[in-house]
Parts: structure tokens; C-alpha cells; sequence
């Protein structure tokens, strides 16, 4: 399939990439350094990465500003479905590929690459370059580890692989860099946020069955001086709080006029219920937007009867083990 990829590429002499809204490291760093690597291999072509940024990872790269393009190639990349597609409308393009590590959900192009094992997208583009003649460098290099390294927060999830480390091993081989300095760029943070994760742990409800979650209102924001996002951002670094099975951010965003609604999961599969409500993602990484903190509510309800399914169904295996 990568071969095939690779053939499409050759093909088209100009090429647009994309990813999901709401962008995060996984997909910012896939989408330029994609973009970079098919550069420095075909110099003569015309390649956009394109959709909306955000101040906070500005260190992995600059987008493209749109433009008007024809006989052209679009690369969907880390986006399962249409309507989380950043920026584009499919209709504008004569031959559309989708590569990606969520579980399907619709397909976007003729050519799709799904690994659903991968850690994240960066790891399915390591692999993509290092089994083609796509080139890379020091610089492309370091993106990827950022996306990887970002999405697997670091390692711990199961999503990791002796692939991903066969992978991140190679390219630490083949182009040498700083893990501490990428870590630095990518994790140091203002004392103002710090002390906005402090007041999500303090204030977190947590359900009988152990789903903790927080409304974050932009009083509360302004009250901080944290960006909007910066809820989401953190919300991995609740996982291991051992009376809690499924946490869950809900913030007011008043710019863009909406309630982002973060979730994750250590058990029970969230998926499903993001995809209820129009949000998407993995089975225990997932995300929504809606527009009022009723429906947000509504979510965490539904979120905590699949927690609650989930623990006795964890009793029963246990029943029947005893018995």
C-alpha cells in the first residue's frame, strides 16, 4: 500500500495535506513533516499543508496559506470521517488518500491506509518514508518524534509496540537529535497552567462508578490566564488517579462559541458514545463539541453507563473465574 501511496504522490505535481480540526501534535507534525519529506524529494512540486494552527505548537512548523488549485492531490491524514476534515472540501480534488490510526469510521478516498494498531499517525508516516523513496532529515526527524511521542503521551500506552520502538530507534540512528530538547519544547508550560491543573483536580466530580469530570466556564479561563485549550492539552495528565476509570474535561470555549469536551479512558471504551454526539476518536482517547454544558452533561451521564457496564462485566469474569 505505502508503494501504491508513493506512486500517487510521483504523480501529481501539486499536492494538498490535511488533518482533523482542533489540531493537536499527532496531526500538526504528520501534515508538515509529510509535506517537508515529499519537498526534499520532489523539489519541483507544489505541497500545502493547510488548515488551522495554533500558537502553542508553532516549534513544530508553519502551515501554508490556502490557495486555489487544480489536478490536485489530497492526503487526509489522522482523520476517520468527512466532517472533521480541516479546511478542505473533497469535491476539489481529482484523487483523494486517507492514512490514518483511528478506527474507520467512512471512507474519504480511493487509497486508505488504516492501522489501528499504530501509536499514531507520525509512526505510520515513519514507516511510510522508511519503506519508500520519500527522503528525510534531522528536521523531519524530530516533527515525527514529537507527534509519536505526543500521542503515546510518552510511551505509556498500550498503543506503543516493539514497531513504534524499532521505528523511533532507526530514525535516532539515521538522524541523530535531542529527545530532551524536543521534550522541552513540547512540555514546558507557564506557572498559570500549572496552577489551572491544580484547580481541575481540585474541583473534579467524581461519579460512583469513576468517571471524573470538570466544567471549565471562561470565568474560570480568564480567571487563569490559560488559552481555552489548555484543558484539553492536560487532560492526560489525569491518568493514573486510581479511583477513576474515565475523565473528562468539559470547557467553554467563547470565541468559537462551543463546549470542547475531552475524554479518556482506562478501561472502558469512549468511542462510541463520542460518536453519539457527532466527536470521534480512538476507543480510550476521544473528543466532542457541542454548544451547551446540558448536553455536556447528558455525555458524562452516558460515559458513566458505560463505565458502570464496564465494571461488571470486569465483576462477572471475576465470579466466574472464582466459581
Amino acid at each position: 500500500m505505502f508503494k501504491k501511496i508513493f506512486r500517487e504522490i510521483k504523480k501529481y505535481n501539486t499536492i494538498v495535506i490535511v488533518r482533523h480540526i482542533g489540531v493537536d501534535p499527532d496531526a500538526l507534525a504528520s501534515q508538515i513533516a509529510l509535506r517537508d519529506s515529499i519537498k526534499l524529494t520532489f523539489p519541483e512540486k507544489k505541497v500545502l499543508a493547510i488548515g488551522t494552527g495554533t500558537s502553542k505548537f508553532t516549534f513544530i512548523g508553519k502551515l501554508d496559506k490556502v490557495e486555489e488549485v487544480s489536478n490536485a492531490l489530497l492526503i487526509i491524514l489522522d482523520t476517520p470521517d468527512k466532517k472533521r476534515i480541516d479546511g478542505v472540501s473533497l469535491d476539489h480534488f481529482d484523487q483523494v488518500i486517507k492514512i490514518d490510526h483511528h478506527p474507520f469510521i467512512e471512507t474519504l478516498g480511493k487509497i486508505e491506509y488504516i492501522d489501528e494498531n499504530a501509536s499514531s499517525t507520525c509512526e505510520i508516516i515513519m514507516d511510510f518514508i522508511l519503506q519508500t523513496k520519500l527522503l528525510c532529515d534531522v528536521e523531519i526527524a524530530k516533527k515525527l518524534f514529537v507527534g509519536l511521542v505526543s500521542d503515546s503521551n510518552r510511551f505509556l500506552f498500550d498503543s506503543c509496540t516493539s514497531k513504534t520502538f524499532t521505528l523511533v530507534s532507526k530514525y535516532l540512528d539515521l538522524f541523530p537529535f535531542s529527545i530532551n530538547e524536543i521534550y522541552q519544547k513540547l512540555y514546558l508550560r507557564p506557572l498559570s497552567e500549572v496552577r489551572f491543573e491544580g484547580y481541575i483536580a481540585q474541583n473534579m466530580i467524581v461519579t460512583e462508578n469513576g468517571v471524573g469530570y470538570i466544567k471549565i466556564t471562561d470565568d474560570i479561563i480568564n480567571k487563569y490566564k490559560v488559552d481555552s485549550a489548555a484543558a484539553g492539552n492536560m487532560i492526560n495528565n489525569f491518568n493514573f488517579i486510581s479511583e477513576i476509570l474515565v475523565w473528562v474535561t468539559i470547557t467553554e470555549d467563547v470565541k468559537n462559541e462551543n463546549i470542547r469536551i475531552s475524554i479518556r479512558s482506562r478501561g472502558p471504551e469512549i468511542n462510541k458514545v463520542a460518536e453519539k454526539f457527532h466527536g470521534g476518536g480512538h476507543r480510550f482517547a476521544s473528543g466532542v463539541k457541542t454548544t451547551t454544558f446540558e448536553e455536556a452533561e447528558i455525555i458524562v451521564h452516558e460515559l458513566d453507563m458505560v463505565t458502570q457496564k464496564y465494571i461488571q462485566s470486569l465483576q462477572e469474569k471475576e465470579n466466574m473465574h472464582g466459581c
